[in-house]
């Protein structure tokens, strides 16, 4: 059972989340928030596996509210919920540690296939709109603090050369069965690839390894 907490401003869209998961067999509503403040809160009280954050929220808004539930070592994944003219937001979001993001216009099963993906440790954000995203932004958004080339940081000297090229193609948008076709490999051995790339270089997640490739500057922005 994927336990999840909503946060959101809106009381109408916290309802309308609620009922839409509670209709799943598989999930439950833990707590709902107004705020961020609130949200820290009750995620370090019920520790849900799943936090949907929506950005706009009065006092803590819901970036600094994902970087403090991930500060403070709980287990929540955080899913950043925004709107088309707040990508700007959703990629801060993803810097503060968020596994994804939805739009809030996405169809009833898209959030809740997001949901199941980010309980179960992976990325919601398709790598093509996760390009688009960081294509858009990352020339004018400030990079990660300590942010440095490849050739000096210490999480791409500690890959492979195979893996560094892996690493390479997901901030190229690139999924894993492209990454298999493309370079001729089993996808079973890119999986394996990107596990060990993400265990070495601390990244979270996949959206965590396409940061990374473009604050290392093995990715540039078009």
């Amino acid at each position: 059972m994927t336990s999840v907490l909503i946060a959101d401003d809106q009381a109408m869209q916290r309802f309308g989340f609620r009922m839409l998961l509670e209709s799943q067999d598989d999930m439950t509503v833990v707590g709902e928030a107004a705020d961020g403040t609130e949200a820290v809160n009750l995620v370090t009280r019920h520790r849900p596996d799943v936090a949907l954050m929506d950005i706009r929220m009065p006092g803590l808004d819901g970036i600094e509210a994902t970087r403090r539930i991930l500060d403070s070592g709980v287990r929540t994944r955080v899913l950043i919920v925004t709107t088309f003219d707040m990508d700007e937001y959703a990629y801060a979001g993803l810097r503060a540690g968020a596994s994804g993001f939805l739009v809030k216009d996405a169809m009833p099963e898209e959030l809740l296939s997001g949901i199941r993906a980010v309980a179960g440790g992976d990325a919601v954000v398709a790598p093509s709109l996760t390009r688009r995203l960081l294509d858009a932004y990352a020339h004018h958004l400030p990079s990660s603090p300590g942010a440095r080339p490849h050739t000096e940081d210490p999480r791409i000297a500690s890959l492979t050369e195979r893996e560094r090229e892996i690493l390479t193609v997901i901030g190229q948008g690139w999924s894993n069965q492209e990454i298999a076709a493309r370079l001729h490999l089993a996808e079973s051995t890119v999986k394996t690839h990107v596990t060990r790339i993400l265990a070495k270089t601390g990244s979270r997640d996949r959206v965590q390894a396409v940061i990374l490739a473009y604050d290392t500057r093995l990715v540039n922005p078009r």
